[in-house]
């Protein structure tokens, strides 16, 4: 099934589409096996020479790390066509504030990012504290993070997702810990993460594409359609993750397009 919502459209009167951006979980893959038709999709975004990235709101894991759980899953996605919002976030302070310091609060995904941004990490006067996802928040780093945002760090968070998943179920994620240290500082944090736009933009420099010529794929309306519709992209809703379809209608924005799966995609290419 493929309903289609607007006139902008693979082939549509806004000519071809030259670069892909599409989400990980819910798209590609989901409880770590790839969903029927992903690895189809991105064979042929490389026979046909299309430059794509694979995006996820997850700052824990690095490049190499998520690139060798797609590899599990039967899916051949490089470290350099991986996106997170841990790259974006070290995309732009790089660009904010070159070769700076933060004090971060988060996992390797997020510090190897900033290190390869030559960044300084510091509890000594850092410029930013950023906050990224981590499974062990420890309540002495969330309290240092209180002092220096008191005493003029600038707040940064990679994502503001609230919640994650685990195997033992619902766990505090970026956006809740964000909460408890505005509560406390009275400072809120500039999110980077979808559904910033920024994270889509930076992504799309980073292989060289336009917004005008460029897809977003998703499976929720919060976050993939909102940042792609917000970056000017070709929106792409797929019903294989967080979203259903009577949901759609809840929100004022839609995609141009609700698949049931990325594998209903392949036709438009």
């Amino acid at each position: 099934m493929t309903i289609e919502l607007s006139k902008v459209t693979s082939k549509g009167e806004f000519g071809p589409v030259m670069a892909w951006l599409t989400d990980m979980d819910g798209v590609l893959i989901r409880e770590n096996s790839a969903i029927p038709g992903a690895q189809d999709f991105l064979e042929e975004l490389r026979r046909r020479e299309l430059p794509f990235l694979v995006l996820t709101n997850n700052s824990i894991f690095t490049n190499r790390d998520l690139s060798a759980r797609l590899a599990q899953s039967g899916l051949d996605v490089g470290e350099d066509q991986i996106w997170t919002s841990a790259n974006a976030t070290a995309a732009f302070l790089s660009q904010q504030s070159p070769r700076s310091s933060a004090y971060v609060i988060g996992s390797a995904g997020l510090t190897t990012a900033l290190h390869n941004a030559d960044y300084i990490m510091t509890e000594v006067n850092p410029e930013y504290v950023v906050l990224g996802e981590t499974r062990t928040y420890d309540f002495n780093a969330i309290t240092t993070a209180i002092r220096l945002i008191e005493s003029g760090s600038k707040f940064v968070a990679t994502n503001p997702d609230v919640t994650g998943p685990s195997d033992e179920g619902t766990l505090p994620a970026t956006g809740a810990v964000a909460a408890m240290i505005s509560a406390a500082t009275g400072k809120s944090p500039y999110f980077i993460g979808k559904p910033n736009p920024v994270m889509i933009r930076a992504g799309l420099n980073k292989i060289g594409a336009h917004s005008e010529t460029a897809a977003m794929i998703g499976d929720r309306m919060d976050t993939d359609i909102l940042a792609g519709v917000e970056a000017g992209l070709r929106t792409h809703l797929v019903l294989s993750g967080s979203t259903t379809l009577e949901q759609v209608a809840d929100y004022p924005y839609r995609p141009a397009w609700i698949h049931n799966s990325i594998a209903d995609i392949l036709a438009l290419l």
